[in-house]
């Protein structure tokens, strides 16, 4: 086992007993990890994300327990997503005039193919899923590939890309039964740190899979970028 940062350290230090505590409790002890930390210690300069983690009582192996979505947070999420867009036609002059990053069709498709992956979004409109199909193998590993339950493949395209400009996260239950999701910026005030939690806990209870028998969020805890995580109450 490596040697521990002071900062490590530290964070543990602070941590020490503090399990399974309330949601108010846990972002103000998230928040005051930097703050408090001692003269000798610099605090950490870029703005850390803020994280929730949540385990579910569910089997992803069956199709009808992988739980994913998508939720516009009350607060956003402190950071402007770069968006592209794969469509054609009036489309095109659409997704520009709602703020898209890049648009394109097969050209873009070819640059992405290529090995450029400088987004956070991917929007499709369906009659461009001939093109964004075969990228499967470059954009599903890493959470891009558009799909119709997120939002991502769509007619709409002007809400959908004003949607995800104003902050818009996906989620997906990974193997472990576990959901992985930003919540903001450790710069958020407390309250809205909650809010923007309380938010995500609501929608994914409602993703609730009928065939899920016994307890559904099994654990929840935060964390920031440079953290360890807080387990929250149930």
């Amino acid at each position: 086992m490596g040697k521990q940062s002071k900062r490590t350290k530290f964070y543990n230090q602070k941590l020490a007993g503090l399990s399974s505590v309330s949601l108010e409790e846990a972002v103000g002890a998230l928040k005051s990890l930097e703050t408090d930390l001692p003269a000798a210690i610099k605090q950490v300069k870029m703005d850390q994300t803020v994280e929730l983690a949540v385990r579910l009582g569910v089997d992803p192996r069956q199709a009808d327990q992988l739980v994913r979505g998508s939720i516009i947070l009350p607060h956003g999420i402190g950071k402007t997503q770069r968006v592209v867009v794969f469509a054609q036609g009036a489309n095109l002059e659409a997704a520009e005039a709602a703020g898209a990053d890049v648009v394109g069709g097969k050209d873009l498709a070819d640059k992405v193919k290529g090995g450029w992956l400088d987004f956070d979004v991917a929007i499709a409109t369906p009659d461009m899923m001939g093109v964004v199909g075969p990228l499967g193998r470059v954009l599903g590993p890493r959470g891009l590939m558009p799909s119709p339950r997120a939002g991502t493949v769509t007619q709409d395209i002007a809400n959908a890309v004003k949607d995800y400009k104003a902050g818009k996260v996906e989620f997906r239950v990974d193997a472990g039964g576990n959901v992985h999701c930003r919540v903001g910026k450790l710069s958020f005030e407390a309250n809205q740190l909650v809010d923007n939690i309380q938010a995500m806990l609501k929608y994914l209870e409602s993703l609730r899979p009928s065939s899920v028998k016994g307890a559904y969020v099994r654990n929840i805890a935060i964390s920031s970028t440079m953290s360890p995580g807080i387990g929250i109450a149930l």
